[in-house]
């Protein structure tokens, strides 16, 4: 029996398999990337190219929801089309940061959707106030209809709504 050391000096990467990856790039083309050694080569598909932007594929479902406040759930794409997972934490807004994702539930839900590239170069900050008062306005909401929920009658004074949704602590 040959020990592990000699095994690992015998080894000759030429016994390796070929691999190849699938990339489709930001503007669609789809490209197949084989290694070999220290190249790499490019080789384009001669399939049509989508209109999605570039990825790697990821097929597994991935419902974790992780709870950053009472009120603000962060979760995958995945979390967000699934009406179970939903339900099962009383969602009532969905602020879709992604690009080419889908709003999933239009009528059952309040989306604010934010276009955003899954790339280092994108800026995110510039995004960042369009969300903020997106979540401000959620809460604000959310508390409002909890109120009602136990008072139905409720119905503030323009002045006193005013006030209210302009409130900071």
């Amino acid at each position: 029996m040959n020990s592990l050391t000699s095994e690992i000096q015998g080894f000759s990467k030429s016994h390796l398999k070929k691999q190849s990856t699938r990339v489709t790039t930001v503007t669609g083309r789809q490209l197949i990337e084989t290694r070999s050694g220290t190249s790499v080569l490019l080789t384009e598909c001669s399939a049509e190219p989508s209109t999605a932007c570039g990825f790697v594929q990821d097929l597994s479902l991935d419902l974790q929801v992780g709870l950053i406040k009472p009120f603000i759930l962060l979760s995958s794409q995945d979390a967000a089309q699934d009406m179970e997972t939903l339900q099962k934490y009383k969602v009532t807004h969905i602020l879709n940061v992604a690009y080419g994702v889908e709003n999933a539930f239009p009528d059952l839900f309040h989306y604010k959707t934010v276009t955003v590239l899954d790339v280092p170069e994108t800026d995110i900050t510039s995004c960042f106030q369009e969300c903020f008062a997106f979540i401000d306005q959620a809460r604000d909401q959310d508390a409002f209809d909890a109120v009602k929920a136990v008072r139905p009658s409720i119905r503030p004074n323009p002045g006193f709504l005013r006030q209210l949704k302009t409130y900071t602590p």
